[in-house]
């Protein structure tokens, strides 16, 4: 497998900050001493980075009023931080505003989980994603991240990106990437699995392989934007398989999953079916593949899920 194909969304990231800022003087960049941007170069915008260290809701305020003054800031703190110590500070300073603001959430989900439970960001999509103006969005892999980067930071309003930690695997070839918009990385009639983020639309993936050996079509969905949700795409499929299986790197309560059923309740009523964490917190460090499937977070998973709800054995 190539570099390319195991690069880390937040490398995406923090390079492409480092390409952009330079050119745009509206950007400005906001760290909390994550030590990410170390060693960056940022030449003649060396005054735009700043580093206001651990201390994330003063980098909410700041942000805001940055922007209030015509600035678009890019701020980088960890997921579970930005989206529960500095919620106050994003639901009133930025999002109330709807002030151009993107928030860079790394070590999202488990993908800290070699620090433990209090580092583990499983509520985030559920808080930011209730927010009035604000854009969710979760990248499945490193050229999403640049495509879907591109395209948030060009918003006239605030952004919560979702980035991991660690390098994964790169996703097949599919429909150009476009913000608000599923891709649509496999076809079938009998079954859609919806996923976001990396390791749940590589197990998506690799359940409808699973279940192509029983004869189940599934169809596979990378939902890499989760507010505004492609509703359309979604009803689609649903119409046409009758049957969803979300996955998500996330608890069940309030997340991907739950975006979707709410979503096909109104205006295409199926069976959901959500793969997910359990409500519970993860009471052990370890690996993020680890943790995922000792979560049931899994390819062998979903495609259980979606033979049950076909009414079929395991092969």
């Amino acid at each position: 497998m190539s570099a390319t194909a195991l690069r880390a969304s937040r490398e995406v990231y923090r390079d492409l900050v480092a390409e952009l800022l330079p050119g745009d003087e509206r950007l400005v960049c906001l760290d909390t001493d994550t030590g990410l941007f170390g060693g960056v170069d940022f030449g003649p915008a060396a005054d735009r980075y700043i580093n206001l260290g651990i201390a994330e809701h003063t980098l909410m305020g700041a942000a805001a009023g940055l922007a209030k003054e015509g600035r678009h800031p890019l701020v980088n703190t960890m997921a579970a931080f930005a989206a529960s110590r500095a919620a106050e500070a994003v639901k009133i300073d930025i999002a109330m505003n709807g002030l151009p603001v993107l928030i860079a959430a790394t070590h999202s989900g488990v993908s800290a989980g070699h620090l433990g439970p209090t580092h583990h960001a499983l509520e985030d999509l559920a808080v930011m994603r209730t927010l009035p103006n604000m854009t969710v969005v979760a990248p499945g892999d490193a050229a999403t991240t640049e495509s879907l980067f591109r395209q948030a930071v060009a918003l006239p309003s605030p952004v919560y990106f979702r980035l991991g930690r660690g390098p994964t695997p790169a996703l097949p070839p599919g429909p150009p990437v476009r913000l608000g918009r599923a891709q649509v990385l496999r076809r079938g009639l009998d079954v859609t699995i919806a996923a976001s983020g990396p390791y749940p639309v590589l197990a998506a993936l690799e359940a409808a392989d699973l279940l192509a050996r029983d004869g189940v079509r599934a169809a596979v969905l990378h939902v890499h934007t989760i507010k505004p949700l492609d509703t359309a795409t979604l009803a689609g499929w649903a119409s046409a398989t009758g049957l969803v299986i979300t996955v998500e790197e996330h608890w069940a309560s309030a997340g991907f999953g739950s975006a979707v059923a709410e979503c096909l309740t109104e205006i295409m009523p199926v069976r959901v079916h959500r793969v997910a964490m359990p409500d519970a917190f993860v009471s052990i460090a370890g690996d993020q593949r680890h943790l995922l499937r000792r979560a049931g977070v899994t390819a062998g998973a979903v495609a259980e899920r979606a033979r049950a709800a076909l009414g079929r054995k395991d092969a």
